[in-house]
Order: structure tokens, then C-alpha cells, then sequence
């Protein structure tokens, strides 16, 4: 675990669930492809695939559902439900049967089958929506759910959780500050739930106001996996997303984040949608001659997308 704590007795539920301690400390690598159009600047990837739940989103749901045993408001009985895009549904199920306990998954119906199948290998229970509706529809379904049998749910609502933020400012953030020795000057990332570019905004903006935060904004039709386009009144935006921790916003295409999947699977490197996104922005600084160094997310393995188009060639 990272030296900075978040208020929870890591030690006793590490102790008790130790396969939650395989999540987190992941590494940070180097990416090569821009050396070219700017020398002067160093680009890293965080590796956040190697979680267990092979995606970023084991760190913030570890975090919310320790947080709600602890505060005792997840007790024997209930059912955890939240809605997903499909990662945090993976962390979610994984997690909850860990705890031993039951998970239901509010999904849109077109997230990809290995998405699907890793959700009922861990017994959770899945609610699918109309995709044409948008990934808010499951948000919406979730909470009508829930609001017709609260007795029978635990729902950690990510989009509005606090300890999902903190999870990563405790900890993704803290080792990002100790694997780049302090030397980062950019952080790129997108809004999904907003918890990662909030929480890892704010630690390294607290370390220093001068490290430059951008944020990726996906298009909005066909969009990007686990990222929201925002801008819209129809739009919900993320209660816990701190929009005054991002410097500038870098829009990026599916195709465009398709393309760099692909350039880093011919680096060895096997990641999404979200991170090939993440590094097309990461191309836009380079244009631009900025120095430095850039560190973003790998947010999840691309074996989670071989039932959709992005590995077609």
C-alpha cells in the first residue's frame, strides 16, 4: 500500500480480505512514441490494467465499499447496486464476492461481451439498458431500482461518492508523485465518473499549482468507453467531479483513440479504448514542443474489447 493513508484501517481489512491487497502500487513505464516531435518531453503510462479486476476502477470501489463497512451502512443482507459502463461493474463483482457479498450491475446492453462474462463469473446479478439511450440511462435505471426497495440495496452511487475521488488522491496520485520522483508537469486524463482526474488533480496540484491538468473529451457519437463528452443540459455531470482542477480540454475521436491502441499493441503494450484516447492527447502536447514530463492511464487490458471493432484489422 502507499505511505499516505485514507482514514480507513487498511490494516485490519487487508487482514481479513487479502486479496484486496493486490490492488494498487502498479507500474509506471515509459512510452516512446513521441520522441520525435518532442525530445524534450518524457511521456509514462500508469499500468492500471494490472490491477486484479484488470482495470482502474478496482481503486475507487475497494475505497467505497471498505468505506461503507466501516460506516456500517453495507451490512450482512443487502445487495450492492450501482450502474456501470463496465469496469467499476467488473471491480463491483470481483470486490462484493470477495466480501461475500451479493452485486447487482446496471450496464448498457452494447458494452462489450468479455465485459459480460466476467460480470456472471463472479456471480453478479445484470441489468441492461438501451444503449441509444446512453450510458446515463443506466444511471437513471439504477437509481430507480433502488428507490423502489432502498431495505434490499447498498448503492455506493460512484458518480456521487466521495471515497471514489479519494481513493485515488490518497493513493493513485501518491504514486505517481513517488515513481516520477515529483518531476510531473502534465496529467492527461478523461470524465467518466469524474474520481480520477479529481482526485489525482488535487494531490498533484496541492504538490505543485504549476503541474498542468488536461482533460480528454471523447466525441459524442459513437463516443469512447468510460468517458463522458459532457456539454450538454441533457448531460449529467459527476457530483464529484472538480471541473477547476483541469487547465485545458483536448477533444478526441474513437478512431483517433483506435489508432493509438493499435500503435501501442505494436509496442507490446495491450490497452483500451480510454487509454488510446488519452495518449492521442498526449500527441497534441507533443506537437506543440511542450517539455516535461506526461504522465496518464492505462486504464484497462484490451483483451476487454476483442468482441468490439477496435481490434479489427
Amino acid at each position: 500500500m502507499a505511505k499516505k493513508k485514507s482514514s480507513l484501517p487498511y490494516a485490519t481489512f487487508l487482514k481479513k480480505y487479502p486479496v484486496l491487497s493486490l490492488i494498487g502500487n502498479t507500474p509506471l513505464v515509459e512510452i516512446d512514441l513521441f520522441k520525435s516531435l518532442a525530445p524534450a518531453l518524457k511521456v509514462f503510462l500508469k499500468c492500471e490494467w494490472m490491477n486484479p479486476g484488470g482495470s482502474l476502477k478496482d481503486r475507487p470501489v475497494r475505497e467505497m465499499l471498505l468505506a461503507a463497512l466501516h460506516e456500517k451502512k453495507l451490512k450482512k443482507g443487502k445487495t450492492i447496486l450501482d450502474s456501470s459502463s463496465g469496469n467499476a461493474g467488473i471491480a463491483y463483482a470481483m470486490i462484493g464476492a470477495a466480501l461475500g457479498f451479493p452485486v447487482e450491475i446496471v450496464i448498457p446492453g452494447n458494452a462489450s461481451s468479455e465485459r459480460f462474462k466476467r460480470l456472471a463469473a463472479h456471480g453478479a446479478i445484470v441489468t441492461k439498458t438501451d444503449p441509444m439511450l446512453g450510458y446515463d440511462e443506466a444511471l437513471r435505471t439504477a437509481h430507480r431500482l433502488y428507490e423502489a426497495d432502498p431495505q434490499k440495496y447498498y448503492m455506493p452511487d460512484q458518480y456521487r461518492n466521495p471515497h471514489n475521488w479519494q481513493a485515488h488522491y490518497h493513493f493513485t496520485a501518491g504514486e505517481i508523485l513517488k515513481q516520477t520522483k515529483g518531476k510531473v508537469s502534465h496529467f492527461v486524463c478523461g470524465v467518466g465518473t469524474g474520481g480520477s482526474i479529481t482526485g489525482i488533480g488535487r494531490r498533484l496540484k496541492k504538490f505543485n499549482k504549476k503541474i498542468q491538468v488536461v482533460r480528454v473529451v471523447p466525441e459524442r457519437f459513437p463516443g469512447i468507453e468510460g468517458l463522458k463528452p459532457l456539454g450538454e443540459p441533457e448531460d449529467i455531470v459527476p457530483e464529484i467531479f472538480d471541473p477547476t482542477v483541469v487547465d485545458r480540454e483536448i477533444s478526441v475521436s474513437i478512431e483517433e483513440a483506435a489508432d493509438y491502441c493499435q500503435r501501442l499493441a505494436h509496442r507490446g503494450i495491450f490497452a483500451g479504448q480510454s487509454t488510446g484516447a488519452y495518449l492521442k492527447a498526449v500527441e497534441v502536447l507533443a506537437k506543440q514542443k511542450t517539455k516535461g514530463v506526461v504522465v496518464t492511464l492505462g486504464c484497462d487490458t484490451g483483451e476487454r474489447y476483442f468482441s468490439t471493432r477496435l481490434w479489427d484489422v
